[in-house]
């Protein structure tokens, strides 16, 4: 008998005891780690799509968009919504509205026995207590001026009607006190009456004004027009439009001149954005259910997979619907045979030029509390898909870890029964190795003694 290794031996034997077993147990773990792979993809295409919608459906000027211009840029900034109306607007800015500001000089530090309430008010009613008493947070016995400004700042009701800041100006210290807000009904007062008589007292009832508390006044058509007198210096009367007023104007300034107008190219990189990413996603879920035609392994994770198939066809089928009376292919995105979108751009231009809010009534909002037309339906379809925990994604990778779980406590018992038949054939073996050896042995004393 020619000599042989045992432990190659053992190796071998035991590989060919557990091959089927551990054939199959690959190919499995082969299949759901591809699986496994798959969901991620998918879930990571869905997700961009879905914020796509999202950034669309939540832009402050609409799908539409409308473009401003200011015969004068140092006036006043404007921006508009879909809501708008092309046209042309004057106006005179007689006033700007101001936040009010009062300044204390010097205030003297004083004991905390001289301290009290302190109410500070506003022109619209409102008002908060601060209590000084209480301010004195380093515990040395007086109240000092950074004391008071962080007291009136952390006072309860405050929630930033008035903000105190120490400012200093050479050898100089004093408090600001800043109005939250502009407008007349902002103007800050102090009630003093609960304080003890002291310095402190006689400093904080003689503010000095810096600026003060006014309401924007803006002629609507020019000085003698329409009268619009406001606590914000941003004017949003013009449906859809916002001003932002910067500068007053002098009195024989010629008026600002603001005009509005439909930016078709804007409008429509905006439907090209969805156009984009709703190809991007139909490519994704192409590759993902892609079948073989060679029989390799080209197919996609999800070629076989019914649900996933069911998932390109159920979005496919969503971009078609009528949503506000109104159809994709009425807006110029059109279906290619295989289901890629184009956009025709002057097709748009002609539906919103005899359809001003077509945009509005068919995309709609993709909102959790009130979604409406193709994105909130888009919207809803994905999240059951996407949805954490009970998603058909959450609950397939939830389904796949115990899948994986159970193949590793296969692939742990068939290493067992390995490293069982391992010892097996091992011992076998190496017992066989002996019995060789000692035949060997044997027939060479028969030699030398000379029987043959």
């Amino acid at each position: 008998m020619a000599d042989f290794d045992p432990v190659t031996t053992a190796q071998q034997l035991a590989t060919a005891y557990v091959h089927s077993a551990q054939t199959q147990l690959d190919a499995s773990r082969t299949a759901a780690q591809r699986t496994s792979t798959g969901l991620t993809s998918l879930r990571s295409a869905l997700s961009a799509f879905d914020s796509a919608l999202a950034s669309l459906s939540s832009n402050t000027s609409g799908l539409r968009q409308f473009s401003t211009t200011l015969s004068a840029t140092d006036i006043a900034t404007a921006t508009a919504t879909s809501r708008a109306q092309a046209g042309t607007y004057s106006f005179h800015v007689e006033q700007l509205a101001t936040a009010h500001q009062i300044v204390f000089e010097d205030l003297p530090a004083v004991p905390v026995a001289l301290g009290g309430p302190l109410l500070v008010q506003l022109a619209d009613g409102s008002s908060f207590n601060v209590n000084l008493v209480a301010a004195d947070a380093d515990g040395n016995g007086t109240i000092s001026q950074a004391e008071i400004a962080r007291a009136i700042n952390q006072a309860e009701a405050n929630g930033g009607k008035v903000t105190a800041s120490i400012v200093t100006v050479g050898s100089s210290t004093k408090l600001l006190l800043s109005a939250g807000a502009t407008g007349a009904d902002q103007a800050i007062t102090l009630d003093t009456s609960g304080l003890q008589p002291s310095a402190l007292k006689d400093a904080l009832d003689a503010g000095q004004e810096l600026v003060a508390a006014r309401d924007a006044v803006v002629w609507l058509g020019g000085q003698g027009g329409v009268e619009i007198r406001q606590a914000s210096n941003t004017l949003n009367a013009i449906e859809g439009v916002n001003v932002t007023f910067t500068r007053a104007m002098t009195a024989g300034e010629a008026p600002l001149t603001l005009t509005v107008a439909p930016d078709s190219e804007a409008t429509g990189d905006n439907v090209k954005k969805f156009v984009d990413a709703y190809n991007t996603l139909k490519s994704a879920l192409d590759s993902l259910t892609k079948v073989s035609t060679d029989g390799g392994t080209s197919s996609g994770a999800f070629a076989t997979d019914a649900g996933v198939r069911a998932l390109r066809s159920r979005l496919s089928s969503i971009i078609r619907e009528e949503f506000g009376g109104l159809t994709l292919v009425d807006l110029g995105v059109k279906a290619a045979r295989d289901g890629t979108l184009t956009l025709d751009r002057s097709k748009l231009d002609k539906t919103l030029a005899s359809n001003p809010t077509a945009l509005d009534e068919l995309f709609g909002k993709a909102s959790l509390t009130a979604p409406s037309g193709l994105f909130g339906a888009l919207d809803r379809y994905l999240d059951a898909w996407l949805k954490s925990g009970s998603g058909q994604i959450a609950s397939r990778q939830s389904s796949l870890e115990i899948q994986q779980k159970r193949l590793t406590e296969r692939q742990a018992r068939l290493d067992t029964q390995y490293d069982h038949a391992y010892a097996r054939y091992l011992q076998q073996f190496t017992q066989l190795q002996a019995l060789q050896a000692q035949m060997s042995q044997t027939s060479g004393l028969f030699a030398t003694v000379g029987i043959s």
